[in-house]
């Protein structure tokens, strides 16, 4: 729920966070329509949640969206449900600026085995509020191992551009309207873990109980202000990379192969959700290691850092970035390192929060 905006602890001058909303589901993606209205979703990682995408009203509470029904699959209820036209496990929600909000739903409760059917795009109209069209993926998309994490779309709104930061990490170009797909740089050193990088958490290296790190692939996204490059990163990553969206868009139509259009752009560190201001052109960065949101100048050499926006401890892995119509950036804490993935004895249901940056 919605509380008193709470005054930050944070470290960078000028830069501090307010909290929006507490939830009471761990919660990923977040967004923010050209008319100020909140999205947020629940992968069901940890947790069979009961809602997986829904609207944040502006006392904090969440009502399920487009309606019930689409939010209405259950591990419990996998064969009673079509996956098609149920979210399974929807990890992105990006409003397209176009009158629409897309569900990306990597298919895959508990980051396991793919639901047959269920790795999809989902188009939810704002007006009428309903779900208007649904691009499906095969195997040729999102195999077995995949985990389609986060979508951008192109300046013509003709295509969108995925991550996969799955077992081998990939980027996907959509024709949203034949809803054709093409999976790329699949295997690409850009897209795959750093092997030797080990993601740490509150100054320790995050580990299962089993010793296994952290393993995400290409998950970050974002899209150039003029629409030209795409960028991506691992988070078991430092280096992003970037692309121009004219190749991907080639490798769609043409099967042009886009391995030698890729160029790395530099260090961002460990890094999870990305977001390019639409006025500044800035690039925004999570930074779950440093607790924090970074900054970096696009215009600079790629030589060049990101800089701490805000640090603060209640970033709690942060996660992914929004920009409201304001400028207002919003970012989700999806406190991966608390989740029972890495600490057995933490609840399935995971509380998590929603913030804005106050500048």
């Amino acid at each position: 729920m919605l509380g008193a905006p709470v005054a930050s602890r944070a470290q960078a001058a000028g830069a501090s966070v307010e909290k929006v909303a507490d939830f009471p589901h761990q919660v990923t993606g977040v967004t923010v329509s050209e008319d100020g209205r909140i999205f947020v979703n629940f992968p069901r990682w940890t947790e069979d949640s009961p809602v997986s995408v829904a609207e944040v009203a502006k006392d904090g509470s969440i009502k399920p969206y487009p309606n019930e029904d689409w939010n209405s699959w259950r591990n419990a209820r996998k064969d009673e449900l079509a996956a098609g036209d149920h979210f399974v496990c929807v990890q992105s929600v990006v409003a397209d600026r176009r009158g629409a909000v897309w569900a990306l739903d990597a298919g895959a409760p508990a980051q396991s085995l793919l639901v047959p059917g269920a790795p999809k795009l989902v188009r939810i109209d704002l007006a009428s509020n309903a779900a208007t069209k649904t691009i499906a993926f095969d195997e040729s998309v999102a195999p077995q191992g995949s985990y389609l994490n986060d979508v951008r779309f192109s300046s013509d709104g003709r295509h969108a551009f995925i991550t996969d930061s799955g077992a081998k990490g990939a980027l996907v170009v959509v024709d949203l309207e034949s809803g054709k797909a093409v999976r790329v740089l699949d295997g690409h050193p850009s897209t795959q873990v750093k092997k030797g990088l080990v993601v740490e958490a509150d100054g320790q290296p995050l580990r299962r109980p089993d010793g296994r790190g952290v393993e995400f692939s290409a998950d970050g996204i974002a899209l150039s202000k003029d629409g030209q490059h795409l960028y991506w990163q691992a988070i078991k990553g430092d280096t992003l990379y970037r692309i121009e969206t004219a190749a991907l868009v080639d490798a769609l139509i043409g099967g042009v192969d886009a391995e030698a259009k890729v160029e790395p752009f530099g260090k961002n560190g460990v890094a999870d959700g990305l977001l390019i201001g639409r006025q500044s052109g800035d690039m925004y960065v999570t930074a779950p290691q440093d607790d924090a949101v970074k900054i970096r100048d696009l215009s600079a050499e790629a030589s060049s850092e990101p800089r701490i926006l805000v640090k603060d401890e209640r970033l709690r892995w942060p996660d992914t970035l929004s920009e409201g119509p304001d400028g207002t950036i919003y970012v989700t804490t999806s406190r991966i390192q608390d989740s029972a993935f890495f600490k057995p004895d933490a609840p399935a249901a995971l509380p998590t929060q929603l913030w804005r940056v106050v500048r």
